[in-house]
């Protein structure tokens, strides 16, 4: 059914079809005289402008047919003693004016989105007016009709010219609707990609720390072997070079896969992102979060400072986690105010809820690698990423983590302070992922 309905031939039947029918609505502004205007035209001239992939002067000549055909048997019916052939003389002219009209359609087909809507309505009733010259030129050729009323060609020109007019902005506002739909469309997929590269960017900063420390394991193991070896203590020493040697291979396999991951970030072709847009789209995948966990939470944004920056990618890391951490931390119902503002060169994330917060005891260790308060059902620590290595993120942008309690007492407010230099400059191969200061 739908390669039917996609077909070429059949979507140029239907415009045909179309066309007449719409032409038996129609006014005859002419006395004594046949001709007529109706709404067969603004019908294909819409048709037309959203199928630009149609053969515009077969689709006209079928139009054309299908109008003599269909005006041709409504004459008949209505003036019983006319003949066939006089029926199709006097409609010929009406058809002859569809084929010139989709022809003149076709010279600007593929300019339509280029072409100003003003500039654009006046070509269309020119090409309007000159069909209408043709189909009145037959018909007086034919009927021996006088066509040369001045006023009358005033009256097609105004007429063509509203028709004209209407329909494009009929078909303007088709497009605008097709483009917020496409936008919208783009806005999702972004969002997905962005939510990808943020939660692999984390797995890739946790590897990337992971292999800092197997090979320091690894230089401690070899070390230890020598040691051993020195001591004539041959049989330990040989358990430590084996265990030296699985070290190895697994930072060896670790590296296999970060190059890998790597892979997928294009550093050579660096683009930037607007902080409200890496704040927004945090914001709108928390909200999608809270709901998910059938929590009503508001998430104000209170933006201060505006600037492009290509840590986008580890901004987001670190927003989307402290809003998430602000979103569990709300039993049910509350508030997470989002800020950011420039204070003496330094750029200010604030993050601030109205959960349950942190207690002066423990903020001392929440970034302490392997700090949770999360568990399961059954007891099991959460494993997604947490504050200590949110810390080692900001670090590697040359910034700092904050923690305080919410200025009403009630919550946690995170501040991730990064220097508006750091933030804003051109970052190196592998920029953050190398520096690995916590």
């Amino acid at each position: 059914m739908r390669n039917w309905v996609k077909n070429e031939n059949v979507q140029m039947i239907a415009v045909a079809l179309a066309t007449a029918a719409g032409a038996q609505f129609k006014i005859n502004p002419f006395r004594e005289d046949d001709f007529r205007i109706g709404l067969g035209v603004s019908i294909l001239l819409f048709l037309l402008m959203i199928m630009p992939h149609l053969p515009y002067v077969k689709t006209g000549i079928l139009t054309g047919l299908a109008s003599i055909t269909l005006q041709s048997a409504d004459l008949i019916h209505h003036v019983h003693t006319l003949s066939v052939w006089d029926s199709m003389r006097d409609n010929l002219g009406a058809g002859l004016y569809y084929v010139v009209f989709a022809y003149g359609l076709s010279k600007i087909k593929y300019r339509f989105h280029e072409i100003p809507p003003l500039l654009l309505g006046g070509m269309i009733t020119g090409i309007d007016f000159s069909s209408n010259f043709v189909e009145l030129f037959v018909r007086g050729v034919l009927s021996g009709t006088n066509i040369f009323y001045m006023r009358e060609w005033l009256y097609l020109l105004i007429v063509g010219g509203l028709r004209s007019y209407f329909v494009i902005g009929l078909y303007n506002s088709f497009a605008v609707r097709q483009i917020r739909l496409l936008h919208a469309e783009q806005e999702k997929r972004m969002e997905q990609m962005l939510s990808v590269n943020s939660g692999l960017y984390g797995e890739v900063f946790y590897l990337k720390k992971a292999m800092n420390t197997i090979e320091g394991i690894t230089a401690n193991s070899y070390e230890l072997y020598r040691d051993l070896r020195d001591r004539d203590m041959n049989e330990y020493s040989q358990r430590t070079l084996g265990i030296a040697q699985q070290i190895h291979e697994v930072k060896k396999d670790s590296q296999r896969i970060l190059a890998g991951l790597l892979k997928l970030y294009d550093n050579e072709n660096t683009v930037n992102m607007s902080l409200s847009e890496v704040v927004h789209f945090a914001g709108k995948a928390n909200r999608k979060y809270s709901e998910m966990l059938h929590k009503q939470i508001k998430i104000e944004i209170e933006q201060q400072y505006e600037g492009e920056s290509p840590y986008y990618i580890p901004l987001l890391t670190v927003m989307n986690n402290l809003l998430a951490n602000a979103v569990e931390a709300i039993e049910r119902e509350g508030t997470i105010q989002v800020k950011v503002f420039e204070q003496e060169n330094d750029i200010h994330f604030v993050v601030i809820d109205s959960g349950k917060g942190v207690p002066d005891a423990k903020r001392g260790v929440i970034f302490e690698p392997g700090y949770t308060t999360k568990f399961n059902e059954v007891g099991i620590a959460a494993t997604g990423i947490g504050l200590s290595h949110v810390r080692d993120i900001v670090q590697s942008l040359e910034g700092q983590i904050l923690v305080k309690s919410a200025p009403l007492g009630h919550g946690t407010a995170f501040n991730v302070i990064i220097p508006r230099a750091s933030l804003m400059k051109e970052p190196g191969v592998e920029s953050t992922l190398d520096h690995d200061r916590g």
